[in-house]
């Protein structure tokens, strides 16, 4: 069955045609390891993991490669700044080797929590250094780069078209509106590939051009040409690289061998927060450790995932993971009925709808779709084991892990709430209604639920309130 993807290079949805019939080489951006990866990163992992058990699905064997950026990625696109793994070990007190070891594993711990697998081949930036100086004296001897007293810089000039990926018009953007002008740059938007260290800077390497470090982008393009070659399938990422750090990926690679390195670019969207913007200011950033430590499944975050197609905003809210938390107890327990269930199905019905499925997963991974499928088989009158196995082959791509059993959410009720319940049954035993009723509204005002049945009084927390 045909693959479709959409292709942010040329701005279209098109049909898939790997270099290799049978192997599919992609390149994803990775983190840079100097903070906690936000839910927000992990959608664009999640879209990326998806890409790959679709491709799979599809009988395609996969190498996947995903950098460590431990160097080079500075606080602004500029090219100015200090280096984002320097700016977070002063503030800890830690070497960046620490600190990228660090925010490295959580990084890897979260991939796990969200049954995202690990690629094929993880590259660290700062293994690598040699790799990228080959790439930097490349493009100087092909005249695509130039030596300040500063940097060597990427000449945009040069190149016959760019950018291409995000069709910004440069002429009309003001001159230091969104880079900074270095005096002895040829263009405001050319590029620092390789930079020339301060005295007291705490990360660099001896080079041709004196004590020095990477430019952010020059390490995708180096790791990415080592392994997989000039020229592969798939690169990923999220949408807030296009303009920078994927637009001059494409810039370097044309200026060492002429050719776009990826012949597909995938670019997952923005995830909004309450329907705005995640920020530190607003107190919004979330991680894979809040929705654990509210008691959920993170798995239920990759089902939310679910809801909305990568190339769209996905607007994250408590309600909506408590939606996500019930639907995936629902899988999970009609999956479990359906493997006890007894009705012999014609197998034209389960060809059917796995066809939808594939169908639908092989239209630029249209997931919300294929739930749509996934419940309509859940959802079957008759219950069969037929019907079980479909959904645990549906699951090679979902990766919800639908065989293991629910896990009930754990709630601690403070002690606050236990008190306020005691004096409620014990107004209710006095048959002091009004004062029961007052006491109810003060626990729901606190974000918790009450129950009133005949094994007693149930608590549970109210998480449109709670959150």
């Amino acid at each position: 069955m045909d693959i479709y993807l959409y292709n942010t290079l040329t701005k279209k949805k098109e049909k898939f045609h790997p270099i290799d019939k049978k192997e599919v080489k992609i390149y994803s951006c990775g983190p840079t390891v100097y903070k906690d990866a936000t839910i927000g990163n992990m959608r664009t992992n999640i879209f990326q993991d998806v890409l790959k058990k679709v491709l799979k699905y599809n009988g395609y064997e996969i190498k996947h490669v995903m950098n460590i950026t431990d160097v080079g990625h500075l606080v602004s696109d500029g090219d100015v700044g200090e280096d984002k793994m320097l700016k977070t070990a002063k503030k800890e007190k830690k070497t960046p080797m620490e600190i990228a070891k660090i925010y490295t594993e959580l990084f890897f711990q979260d991939l796990e929590s969200l049954n995202i697998e690990t690629p094929e081949i993880v590259c660290k930036a700062t293994e690598h250094i040699k790799e990228m100086l080959e790439y930097v004296e490349s493009l100087l001897e092909n005249g695509y780069a130039y030596e300040t007293s500063t940097a060597i810089y990427f000449d945009i000039a040069k190149l016959d078209d760019y950018p291409i990926l995000s069709n910004l018009n440069l002429e009309e953007q003001k001159a230091g509106a969104r880079v900074e002008i270095d005096p002895e740059k040829k263009n405001p938007y050319d590029f620092a590939i390789w930079i020339k260290a301060p005295k007291n800077h705490l990360m660099k390497w001896d080079s041709p051009f004196g004590p020095s470090y990477p430019g952010w982008h020059i390490e995708c393009s180096a790791m990415g040409q080592k392994y997989l070659g000039e020229q592969f399938d798939i690169h990923t990422g999220g949408i807030d690289l296009i303009p920078t750090h994927h637009e001059n990926e494409i810039a370097q690679s044309k200026g060492r061998c002429g050719k776009v390195p990826a012949n597909y670019w995938m670019h997952g969207e923005y995830l909004l927060i309450d329907g705005g913007k995640m920020s530190k200011s607003l107190g919004n950033v979330y991680l894979v450790k809040d929705i654990l430590e509210k008691g959920y499944d993170p798995l239920t975050y990759r089902l939310f995932s679910y809801t909305s197609h990568y190339k769209n905003k996905l607007n994250f809210t408590w309600e909506a993971i408590e939606a996500a938390s019930k639907s995936l107890e629902r899988l999970k327990n009609g999956y479990q009925i359906h493997l006890e269930g007894k009705e012999k199905i014609k197998e034209e019905t389960i060809k059917e709808l796995e066809k939808k499925f594939h169908q639908a997963i092989n239209d630029d991974l249209n997931m919300p779709l294929a739930m749509g499928i996934v419940w309509e088989v859940v959802k079957q009158e008759k219950k069969s084991y037929q019907f079980a196995k479909l959904l645990e082959k549906f699951d090679t791509v979902l990766g919800l892990k639908i065989q293991n059993p629910v896990q009930n959410r754990q709630e601690e009720i403070p002690l606050e709430i236990i008190e306020l319940i005691k004096q409620r049954e014990k107004a209710r035993q006095d048959k002091n209604w009004e004062k029961s009723d007052e006491l109810r509204e003060q626990i729901q005002s606190k974000g918790y639920e009450i129950k009133d049945t005949k094994e007693g009084t149930q608590v549970k927390i109210n998480i449109a309130k709670k959150v």
